[in-house]
Protein backbone atom coordinates (compact mmCIF):
# COMPACT_ATOMS: atom_id res chain seq x y z
CA UNK A 1 0.00 0.00 0.00
CA UNK A 2 1.26 3.84 -0.74
CA UNK A 3 -0.02 6.65 0.82
CA UNK A 4 -0.74 9.25 -1.40
CA UNK A 5 -1.63 13.19 0.34
CA UNK A 6 -4.18 14.91 -1.85
CA UNK A 7 -4.02 18.90 -1.45
CA UNK A 8 -7.53 20.76 -1.73
CA UNK A 9 -6.99 24.40 -3.19
CA UNK A 10 -7.85 26.07 0.16
CA UNK A 11 -4.81 23.73 1.88
CA UNK A 12 -6.47 20.94 3.51
CA UNK A 13 -5.38 17.70 2.92
CA UNK A 14 -6.69 13.78 2.85
CA UNK A 15 -4.01 10.95 2.61
CA UNK A 16 -5.45 7.76 1.55
CA UNK A 17 -3.95 4.36 1.33
CA UNK A 18 -3.66 2.68 -2.46
CA UNK A 19 -2.95 -0.44 -3.61
CA UNK A 20 -0.37 -1.06 -6.37
CA UNK A 21 -2.02 -1.54 -9.64
CA UNK A 22 -4.70 1.06 -9.13
CA UNK A 23 -4.46 4.14 -9.68
CA UNK A 24 -4.37 7.54 -8.06
CA UNK A 25 -7.86 8.50 -9.91
CA UNK A 26 -8.96 5.02 -8.29
CA UNK A 27 -8.02 5.83 -5.05
CA UNK A 28 -9.09 9.18 -5.39
CA UNK A 29 -12.88 7.73 -6.42
CA UNK A 30 -12.77 5.44 -3.24
CA UNK A 31 -11.89 7.65 -0.95
CA UNK A 32 -14.61 10.10 -2.06
CA UNK A 33 -11.45 12.82 -2.97
CA UNK A 34 -13.44 16.26 -3.55
CA UNK A 35 -12.62 17.84 -6.72
CA UNK A 36 -11.49 14.34 -8.69
CA UNK A 37 -14.75 13.85 -10.91
CA UNK A 38 -13.58 11.09 -12.73
CA UNK A 39 -16.66 11.01 -15.78
CA UNK A 40 -15.41 8.74 -18.21
CA UNK A 41 -14.09 6.44 -15.43
CA UNK A 42 -10.23 6.38 -16.39
CA UNK A 43 -10.41 5.64 -20.22
CA UNK A 44 -8.39 9.20 -20.76
CA UNK A 45 -11.35 10.14 -22.37
CA UNK A 46 -12.01 13.74 -20.31
CA UNK A 47 -9.99 15.89 -18.22
CA UNK A 48 -12.06 15.58 -15.33
CA UNK A 49 -9.60 14.03 -13.42
CA UNK A 50 -6.52 16.65 -13.67
CA UNK A 51 -4.40 16.97 -10.85
CA UNK A 52 -1.19 18.60 -10.64
CA UNK A 53 1.89 16.62 -9.37
CA UNK A 54 4.51 18.17 -7.08
CA UNK A 55 7.69 18.88 -8.19
CA UNK A 56 9.61 16.43 -6.11
CA UNK A 57 7.16 13.27 -7.67
CA UNK A 58 7.12 13.89 -11.38
CA UNK A 59 10.29 11.80 -12.37
CA UNK A 60 8.86 8.72 -10.29
CA UNK A 61 4.89 9.30 -11.89
CA UNK A 62 6.42 9.79 -15.46
CA UNK A 63 5.68 12.12 -18.04
CA UNK A 64 2.06 12.41 -19.86
CA UNK A 65 1.71 10.45 -23.19
CA UNK A 66 0.58 11.65 -26.24
CA UNK A 67 -2.94 10.75 -25.54
CA UNK A 68 -2.94 12.39 -21.96
CA UNK A 69 -1.55 15.34 -23.36
CA UNK A 70 -4.03 15.93 -26.09
CA UNK A 71 -6.63 15.25 -23.59
CA UNK A 72 -5.45 17.87 -21.03
CA UNK A 73 -5.85 20.43 -23.66
CA UNK A 74 -9.17 20.35 -22.08
CA UNK A 75 -8.27 20.97 -18.72
CA UNK A 76 -8.69 24.17 -16.86
CA UNK A 77 -5.35 25.82 -15.80
CA UNK A 78 -3.07 23.43 -17.15
CA UNK A 79 0.52 23.48 -15.80
CA UNK A 80 3.67 21.45 -16.11
CA UNK A 81 3.12 19.88 -13.81
CA UNK A 82 -0.38 18.83 -14.64
CA UNK A 83 -1.51 15.21 -15.23
CA UNK A 84 -4.80 13.17 -15.49
CA UNK A 85 -4.78 11.00 -12.33
CA UNK A 86 -6.19 7.90 -14.19
CA UNK A 87 -2.73 7.99 -15.92
CA UNK A 88 -0.89 7.23 -13.13
CA UNK A 89 -0.11 3.86 -11.85
CA UNK A 90 0.09 3.26 -7.99
CA UNK A 91 3.39 1.45 -7.08
CA UNK A 92 5.61 1.14 -3.90
CA UNK A 93 7.48 4.34 -5.04
CA UNK A 94 5.03 6.24 -4.84
CA UNK A 95 4.50 5.77 -1.18
CA UNK A 96 4.08 9.59 0.26
CA UNK A 97 3.32 11.07 -3.08
CA UNK A 98 1.02 14.72 -3.28
CA UNK A 99 -0.82 15.66 -5.59
CA UNK A 100 -2.68 19.12 -5.77
CA UNK A 101 -6.52 19.27 -6.91
CA UNK A 102 -6.94 22.41 -9.45
CA UNK A 103 -9.72 25.09 -8.24
CA UNK A 104 -12.19 23.37 -10.66
CA UNK A 105 -12.00 20.81 -13.12
CA UNK A 106 -13.17 22.63 -16.59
Amino acid sequence: MAKITFVQPDGSQQTVEAKPGMTVMEAAKLNDIAGIEAECGGACACATCHIYVDAAWRDKTGKPAEMEEDMLDFAFDVREESRLCCQIKVTDALEGLTIRVPAKQF
